[in-house]
This record gives structure tokens, sequence and C-alpha cells, in this order.
């Protein structure tokens, strides 16, 4: 009698972290809710900031414990995120029950939404964009998402923040 062959694939977690957004070891090997993209399963993130380069210009964004560039979406709220379905496949939300900052200033805090315990800085929720790589802003004025920096103003409440003025001569908003 003739047994079928089982194959077994493997896939590096810097793979997967290529695709996904950042996906720890630990999200690999634990998932407590598969309804939530996997790149958001973080027990805890940190946040804090880096050089780089945004639009041909030189800025401090926020990052990742991964060095991704952190990102907000200009039609959520301060309780709630817009970003759902492919735009979050896209656009995978940073989540964290405890998130913690490293030379941040301002509030860096958890909101509770479809995402589960997404993270926010000064009320905007962060995400981080698939295309990139540590290092690389690709995202910029994609799809209504802008870079996080240190020195985003505050949003409260409910209203969607407003969009900044596009540079001069620049459509796209970068």
């Amino acid at each position: 009698m003739r047994h079928p062959r089982i194959i077994i694939a493997s896939v590096s977690l810097a793979a997967v972290a290529a695709l996904g957004g950042g996906i720890t070891a630990a999200a690999a090997t634990t998932s407590h809710n598969t309804s939530q993209p996997a790149a958001s399963q973080h027990a805890a993130a940190t946040v804090r900031t880096v050089q780089a380069t945004v639009g041909g210009k030189t800025e401090t964004i926020l990052v990742n414990s991964q060095g991704l560039p952190l990102y907000y979406y200009l039609n959520d709220t301060a309780a709630k995120s817009a970003v759902t379905g492919g735009l979050a496949a896209l656009w995978p939300p940073l989540t964290s029950a405890s998130p913690a900052a490293t030379g941040l200033t301002a509030k860096l805090t958890a909101v509770m939404d479809i995402h589960g315990d997404q993270v926010a800085y000064n009320g905007h929720l962060l995400y981080t964009f698939a295309d990139d790589q540590a290092g690389q802003v690709t995202g910029q004025g994609v799809q209504g998402f802008l870079v996080a920096t240190p020195g985003l103003t505050a949003i409260t409440g409910s209203a969607a923040p407003a969009a900044p003025a596009a540079p001069a001569g620049n459509p796209y908003g970068y």
C-alpha cells in the first residue's frame, strides 16, 4: 500500500512581517482572535522617532518597534477607525493593550475599536503601510494616509481631523 506524502512548507517570519506589517514570533504562533489581522495581535507596541525622507525632505517621524513608519488616516476620528476590509489589509492598524513610547512627549494611548486596542498618538489612530520597509516611507499621501510626526496636533471627540494644506505645485499632498 502506498502512503501519500505530506509536504510541509515553511515561511520565514521576515517574509510574513514584510507582507503583514511586522508580525513578531509570539504573534505568529499565538492567535487569540482570528478575525483581526495578525499584525495587530501585538501584546505591546513601542513607538519611537527616527529621521526619514518624506517627500524629498528629512523629517522626524514616528515608527513602530520594527522601524516601520506610522501613519494616521484623515477619515478616522479620535474614537473610531474608518479603515476596514481591503484597506486594513494594506494599512494594518498598530494595536496594543499597553503601548509604550520612547522619546515622545505627547500622549500615546490604546483606543478600543474594531481592530481591538488600537494605538493612538494625540488621538490619531496609527497604521503601518504594507509596501513600507524599515527606514522607507512610501505611503505619504496615499489613500488619505499621512505620516505621523511628533508634532501631530491632538484631536479629541469624534470629529475627523482637517486635511493639511497640500504644498504648492503638488496636488497629491506630499
